[in-house]
């Protein structure tokens, strides 16, 4: 079991993650997240590259996506998975370029956390409100 931080971590990590391309605005966006948001208030920020290097070795493994995603849901309680999907939207508006694996990714956190098509829509919908520049 992994804590409801690090769930959070993994979730941003797998949509960074899924395209192969990390970029600097998503780390960015992970880092000022974790150090910015109530909900990480209690949460050790020197722990952060390794949370998300565990996340990206289970990755690795055979059919890591899979125990990934299960042990996400198992950690947060529902209040959280909301939560865990509105972050992964701004890891992927955060580079103003939502690549076809980021969007497929997305699809498979709102499936797999339960998170209802509407709730979806509308924290989509603020992710893309929040990184609008002029």
């Amino acid at each position: 079991m992994i804590s409801h931080h690090a769930a959070l971590i993994y979730t941003m990590v797998l949509v960074s993650a899924s395209d192969s391309n990390m970029t600097d605005a998503e780390i960015d966006t992970m880092s000022d997240t974790i150090g910015h948001l109530p909900i990480f208030r209690d949460y050790d920020r020197n722990l952060l590259s390794s949370t998300a290097a565990a996340c990206a070795e289970m990755l690795e493994d055979e059919d890591g996506l899979d125990k990934t995603l299960a042990l996400i849901k198992a950690a947060l309680p529902a209040k959280l998975r909301e939560t865990a999907y509105a972050l992964a939207c701004d890891v992927v508006a955060s580079d103003k370029k939502a690549s076809q694996e980021e969007l497929r990714m997305l699809e498979i956190i709102r499936h797999r956390l339960d998170i209802d098509r509407l709730a979806a829509a509308a924290l989509e919908r603020g992710a893309k409100a929040h990184f609008v520049r002029i």
